[in-house]
């Protein structure tokens, strides 16, 4: 398997009640992120989302890129880069410009979306992202060789496309493709990338791994992440309370947006699980290293800072996390 790699997840929401200003929790995070850096982190991901009232992140590779200037070991990555809503080839572009800025330290996620307005708020129906989301992979993936190329599909079309300046990673950045249905999980496959499941186990990871080995592939030379929060804590009844508040209003935004959407409701079945891992070093220890057994996990991060807490709230958990978890983790991952 690839080596394991533990890190962080922003989505930079900002509750009304915060009493702080956008600008102030950026620069906040900016400062965590440098300190995580050095304290031994290996990911920083983000989340994406639109039109969305605390204003949550709509534009990741700015804040990647800023980020890229003041950290020189974490990787950036997206779960996920909603792939309806960004032109490839202006996607292409701009990773290319993250690339060379980060020293190569690029990846992306990348998903269809869901939430109606988000569709209605750029243009378009939700009917048209299958195909939004499958040309995309293809221009993509195009774009990545470094070679000049022609596209004819039902959304795109392009003519003699070269994308400069060029990758500093040989193939482009690493591609990712999350899935919560048995369609996403074919997606996957068929594109060959890396996956990020989501939903329940028998619709997302199941049908990936199934795929997968019946074209004679292994699921163990991918890499399969996930956002699954931590929180490093002596004191569980004191400590999750605050951070369980913020948990409860970060989700209250996708029972929303799945509400709207008809999506992600009624069924009944084993998730994958996204539930918080709460406890003190050696529990949490034995509850990573279980589910990174379980499902093969490569890549797990955690929200750094949830919705309406500040950055200082979750540091004591943050440094636990980075330099006593993780580096068991590791260390019984590799030795089985």
């Amino acid at each position: 398997m690839p080596d394991l790699r533990i890190g962080v997840c922003y989505d930079f929401r900002n509750p009304p009640d915060s009493g702080v200003s956008d600008a102030h929790l950026y620069g906040e995070i900016m400062e965590q992120v440098q300190w995580l850096d050095q304290i031994g982190a290996d990911l920083v991901w983000f989340t994406e989302h639109h039109f969305v009232e605390d204003g949550y992140l709509p534009s990741w590779i700015p804040v990647a890129g800023a980020m890229s200037a003041v950290t020189s070991n974490v990787r950036f990555g997206t779960d996920i880069c909603l792939m309806p809503f960004n032109h490839p080839i202006r996607l292409a572009e701009d990773l290319a410009v993250l690339d060379n800025l980060s020293g190569g330290r690029v990846e992306v996620g990348l998903g269809m979306g869901y939430a109606p307005h988000e569709f209605r708020g750029f243009g378009f129906p939700v009917s048209r992202r299958v195909s939004l989301m499958d040309e995309g992979i293809e221009v993509l993936q195009r774009c990545f060789t470094g070679e000049r190329f022609s596209y004819t599909g039902k959304r795109y079309q392009f003519e003699d496309v070269i994308i400069t300046p060029g990758y500093v990673q040989p193939g482009g950045p690493p591609l990712w493709v999350a899935a919560m249905s048995e369609a996403g999980a074919a997606r996957a496959a068929r594109y060959n990338t890396h996956f990020l499941p989501q939903g329940l186990k028998a619709r997302s990871y199941d049908p990936w791994v199934t795929a997968l080995e019946s074209s004679g592939r292994k699921p163990a030379d991918y890499r399969i992440g996930i956002i699954r929060s931590i929180l490093v804590t002596d004191d569980r009844n004191t400590d999750w309370q605050v951070v369980r508040a913020a948990e409860r209003y970060r989700m209250a935004l996708y029972q929303r947006f799945f509400k709207e959407s008809g999506e992600g409701l009624g069924e009944r079945g084993a998730p994958v699980p996204q539930t918080w891992i709460v406890g003190n070093v050696q529990e949490c220890v034995e509850q990573i290293t279980g589910f990174i057994n379980d499902f093969g996990i490569t890549d797990i991060v955690s929200m750094a800072v949830p919705p309406g807490l500040r950055a200082e709230q979750m540091a004591m958990s943050l440094e636990k996390l980075f330099t006593e978890v993780a580096p068991a983790v590791k260390k019984a991952v590799r030795t089985g």
